[in-house]
């Protein structure tokens, strides 16, 4: 009879192993600080910023940000109770910048399968896609170009801001022409207007804010097939957990869903133009 006891103990030990694990593992769960709550602690949120209008905006002579993902960053810190810190960085290091934990989020992240796999995304703030601008004299332009074909000739400049996701897009799309990456956004518009390029691959509202202040000359076009259509985001950490993602969703749908991001835009597409001119 002590033997049979003795082995149904045994037995029953992996079994009240397990449910002490489970219990010790629930309470750690419940008493876990949240990744927001860290931020909290630490009095500021890092938001990871490289410029590209109306996106992002830094003021050359202050260091303000301005732009309407910049000032999501404001009021999702505001939401938090901490001050917005922004770290200045480029396109090309904005996904490791925070894969090395610089900073909290990175703004206006477009969202790809590759960038997937190294970070996660909130909700997209707006969608996005490319398009093409030029010089509408520029006879190496064929009237009425619609695809990508039309201007991927021989003796044909592209400018576009390196490591962006028109970047990518548009070095697979192009067989021909000669791609030319600069650094930044007034770096490739000063190609373009300067005539060292003879397209300039953006954003389509931010070709769009070009057009508009150069109406003489400048025009652009959406290619079809579409180079790229995405989804604008916060890049988050990739092991930030899905309540703490949750916590930037809830934030962005509701000011997607009352007009406040398309006020947002507005302000920002409104402040380059002004600027402009």
């Amino acid at each position: 009879m002590l033997s049979k006891l003795i082995t149904s103990a045994v037995r029953a030990l992996p079994a009240l192993a397990l449910l002490a694990g489970m219990s010790a593992t629930s309470v750690h769960a419940q008493t876990a600080e949240g990744y927001w709550q860290g931020v909290q602690k630490a009095g500021a949120l890092k938001c990871g910023a490289a410029v590209a209008p109306p996106y992002v905006m830094r003021d050359p002579a202050t260091g303000e940000y301005s732009g309407f993902f910049a000032d999501l960053c404001k009021e999702f810190a505001d939401a938090l109770k901490v001050k917005p810190e922004f770290v200045d960085t480029t396109w090309d290091n904005i996904v490791a910048g925070l894969q090395a934990g610089k900073w909290d989020m990175s703004l206006a992240l477009n969202r790809t399968p590759a960038r997937a796999m190294a970070v996660q995304f909130s909700v997209p703030a707006m969608e996005y896609q490319i398009s093409l601008a030029y010089n509408k004299a520029n006879p190496k332009i064929p009237a009425g170009a619609s695809t990508v074909a039309d201007i991927d000739k021989e003796g044909v400049t592209i400018a576009v801001m390196s490591g962006t996701a028109q970047d990518k897009a548009i070095s697979s799309a192009v067989k021909t022409a000669t791609i030319m990456r600069l650094p930044g956004n007034d770096e490739t518009r000063l190609a373009l207007t300067s005539k060292r390029a003879d397209i300039l691959v953006d954003a389509s509202d931010t070709n769009l804010l070009l057009t508009q202040a150069n109406a003489d000359w400048a025009v652009a076009f959406s290619p079809t097939p579409a180079l790229a259509k995405q989804g604008v985001s916060f890049g988050l950490p990739h092991d930030m957990a899905a309540s703490d993602v949750e916590v930037v969703n809830i934030f962005l749908e509701e000011k997607v869903a009352t007009g406040h991001v398309d006020e947002l835009i507005k302000k920002a597409v409104d402040q380059v133009l002004k600027g402009s001119n």
